[in-house]
């Protein structure tokens, strides 16, 4: 499997963080990661994470100014791409085809391409802007996973929130995961 990750400048860094550190331990996935400059600070203010710690975790990493990469073809070929957390100005600029750098780029291509795309959006409340530019993302082929945890499976701590995100984009990814306990497990019992 091949997986663009792109970690965009919302708040919520965590879970890009947990998804490429399950990815890089799971094995047989290549992962191609694009850090905006914005994540980079977001990266250092709630995890206090330098851009290289991050990029370690990839197989591949690209800067958001590098138009020339192999993303920005559709002949580099992808399972999807994943956004997270995704920041309403990105999902905007996704939605309505404004491809301005890397992480943009490799988006548009994925939709016209009709890859998988994973949208995780981090903001509440949401306006209506926000809503519109998610209904034209999903009416265009965008997947959108708000980073909306659920508490069936009685949480206690942070890392089980974050788990629960991070094991629904690796469901929609198809990578299997015990991350967190399913509904049918709890429910059924």
């Amino acid at each position: 499997m091949k997986w663009i990750i792109g970690l965009s400048g919302a708040s919520g860094a965590i879970y890009g963080v947990k998804l490429l550190e399950f990815l890089s331990v799971k094995g047989g996935v290549e992962t191609h990661l694009i850090i905006t400059k914005r994540a980079e600070k977001i990266l250092k203010w709630e995890l206090g994470l330098e851009r290289n710690n991050v990029e370690k975790l990839a197989s591949y990493t690209y800067g958001e100014e590098d138009l020339e990469a192999p993303l920005t073809s559709g002949s580099f070929e992808a399972n999807g791409m994943v956004v997270v957390p995704c920041s309403m100005k990105t999902l905007s600029c996704i939605a309505y085809g404004i491809a301005s750098n890397l992480l943009l780029r490799a988006a548009d291509v994925t939709l016209k391409e009709k890859r998988r795309l994973i949208l995780v959006p981090r903001e509440t409340p949401l306006a209506y802007s926000h809503l519109k530019a998610m209904e034209f993302a999903a009416q265009s082929g965008a997947i959108i996973l708000p980073a909306m945890p659920a508490f069936y499976h009685k949480p206690e701590t942070i890392n089980e929130l974050v788990n629960f995100i991070v094991g629904k984009i690796l469901d929609l990814m198809g990578i299997e995961h015990q991350l967190y306990r399913r509904w049918s497990d709890i429910a059924w019992k």
